[in-house]
């Protein structure tokens, strides 16, 4: 885990302060982006079983989220030498999740570069779109294109194509079309998203409490065919309802003291990382890098080395 020391040491990282990469991530619309990512997993029948047979996400599911929105915020505006060694610490954790995918009886893997881009591109997207809905309001057509440009740069960190990231609305909306068929939902993915919509007694009280407040909101940014396949649609009504005391709430937690007040106690992994954002000095070098160029300097393994 990196120090705030250390955290934008060597360089600007893959985007830098002018990226838009760097102003969404760091928005607190990037939280309920982030349950509406991990609710999307669940789609990816091969995704629904790792999740299912690593655990941890449902043995302590707030330290476990946490970690893994610490993550994708690092990777977004860490340094390139903390990013890449984020990158390889979770990619050995995903190649050890491995096993039979019960609904088709197929070998899965987390590292499976079409579940790696499905977890990349809802990922990406899910923080786009509550952006959008929650925040400052929709991108220009050259923000949202930059945007893409860096989501396929951030693809390098894992085992899909960048080259299959989408490169504009147009494409994403052709990226989901085409996966649908192959989505599905099991018992078990039901189980997951609900408990992660809604966590239960499992749960501590504090993530018990702000799941169910940001469910209704991140609920709302979806397509209905997404609401109705994961049996949690709800009222056009609430959809209208939530969004002012939503936007209410993300403008009073715009402030980066109030930001880290209100996001500290459930995600404290979260706080460490834009607390580190927030207050990095110049870098060493004050450039951008390239991932090839930071696994040169930094990797201990190849790009794929962990693909199972």
């Amino acid at each position: 885990m990196f120090t705030l020391a250390d955290y934008r040491k060597t360089d600007y990282g893959f985007f830098g302060p002018d990226s838009v990469s760097w102003k969404l991530w760091t928005h607190p619309t990037a939280l309920i982006a982030f349950q509406r990512a991990v609710v999307l997993e669940h789609f990816d029948p091969a995704l629904t079983a790792a999740v299912a047979d690593m655990g941890g996400i449902y043995d302590d599911p707030q330290r476990r989220l946490d970690a893994t929105l610490a993550y994708f915020i690092t990777v977004a505006t860490a340094d390139s030498k903390t990013a890449i060694e984020a990158s390889e610490h979770l990619m050995g954790i995903h190649a050890k999740a491995t096993g039979i995918e019960p609904l088709s009886g197929r070998r899965y893997s987390a590292n499976n570069p079409a579940s790696q881009l499905w977890i990349h591109v809802t990922g990406w997207h899910s923080v786009l779109k509550c952006y959008e809905t929650y925040g400052p309001g929709p991108l220009s057509d050259d923000e949202v294109r930059r945007y893409w440009a860096e989501a396929r740069i951030a693809a390098e960190l894992q085992t899909c194509d960048p080259a299959d990231v989408p490169a504009d609305r147009n494409e994403v909306r052709a990226y989901f079309e085409r996966v649908r068929p192959g989505l599905a939902v099991s018992e078990r993915a039901l189980r997951g998203m609900h408990y992660l919509l809604r966590s239960d007694h499992h749960a501590n009280l504090r993530l018990r409490l702000a799941s169910r407040v940001m469910a209704p909101a991140a609920i709302a940014t979806l397509p209905r065919w997404m609401r109705e396949m994961g049996q949690f649609d709800q009222p056009g009504v609430v959809d209208a309802g939530w969004r002012l005391p939503t936007r209410a709430a993300v403008r009073a937690t715009s402030r980066p003291v109030a930001a880290a007040l209100a996001i500290r106690p459930f995600s404290p992994m979260v706080s460490r990382a834009l607390r580190a954002h927030r207050k990095a000095k110049t870098p060493i070098m004050p450039v951008v890098v390239t991932p090839t160029e930071a696994r040169e300097r930094y990797g201990t393994m190849g790009r794929r080395g962990a693909t199972v």
